[in-house]
């Protein structure tokens, strides 16, 4: 891992953290199978500002991360998991995403209009809301982060997650990820960062290896997991209790 080459000044530290990051990605390429690369960072920069702005205070407790943009999810919203109706209708955030200049046809972005939801999102933020009531609450001890903001896709149209993709093509890649995630909890100061899936807690554990920061495992919760389909909620509840991570009653 290359460690961070400055550390970040306090003032709009997650905007430093974004705009360091998305210069380092900006001159890669991805050969095939992948067809086309988004980046919610650039193009629906206002909205994933507007939600570390209004809910990334820290410190935070727990800092939830997920692997990487969905396509009906942070690809349209600019926020993690961002299913369309719990970001407008929970966490209230409402602002306008311009689409990229080139987009593939089968995967138009449209913001908040986009009418297909992300199940994954859906899932984590129904938890969240179901559990803590407000986001103010479950804000006060969480933060949800993605590790890598590129959302990749095939001719097709077709999703293509960061560990499908040629080692040789990961190398600058994750440096840049794993140097944003390190800054990123220099900045929150979560005591544990809690990786939603295999992939996402591997990088975790490599990119945080010399910090002080407990790293442990939650199930994902995509469709395309049995186990989540099996009744993600309580599952997840049973796995952050085995952290040691406790929720309790919780009120607004």
């Amino acid at each position: 891992m290359s460690g961070p080459s400055r550390r970040l000044a306090t003032d709009q530290p997650m905007e430093r953290i974004i705009d360091q990051l998305v210069s380092r990605l900006r001159p890669l390429h991805f050969g095939a199978p992948v067809h086309m690369v988004y980046n919610p960072l650039i193009y629906a920069r206002s909205a994933h500002m507007a939600y570390w702005r209004q809910y990334g205070r820290p410190p935070k407790e727990i800092l939830l991360l997920g692997m990487n943009p969905g396509p009906w999810g942070m690809v349209q919203t600019g926020v993690p998991f961002g299913d369309t109706g719990m970001v407008r209708e929970w966490l209230k955030l409402t602002q306008k995403v311009a689409p990229p200049e080139i987009q593939h046809p089968k995967r138009p972005v449209s913001g908040l209009e986009c009418s297909r939801r992300e199940v994954s999102g859906q899932r984590l933020w129904s938890w969240a809301k179901q559990r803590f009531g407000t986001p103010r609450s479950f804000f006060r001890r969480f933060g949800v982060a993605n590790y890598c903001p590129l959302s990749f896709m095939d001719d097709g149209g077709r999703n293509i997650t960061p560990d499908k993709l040629p080692v040789t093509e990961t190398v600058t890649l994750f440096e840049a990820c794993d140097e944003a995630l390190v800054e990123m909890v220099r900045w929150l100061q979560p005591e544990i960062v809690v990786g939603v899936g295999m992939f996402a807690t591997r990088q975790a554990r490599r990119a945080l290896s010399r910090s002080r920061v407990r790293i442990g495992q939650i199930t994902h919760p995509s469709p395309a997991n049995p186990r989540a389909n099996a009744g993600w909620s309580a599952l997840v509840e049973k796995e952050l209790s085995a952290l040691g991570i406790v929720i309790g009653n919780v009120s607004s």
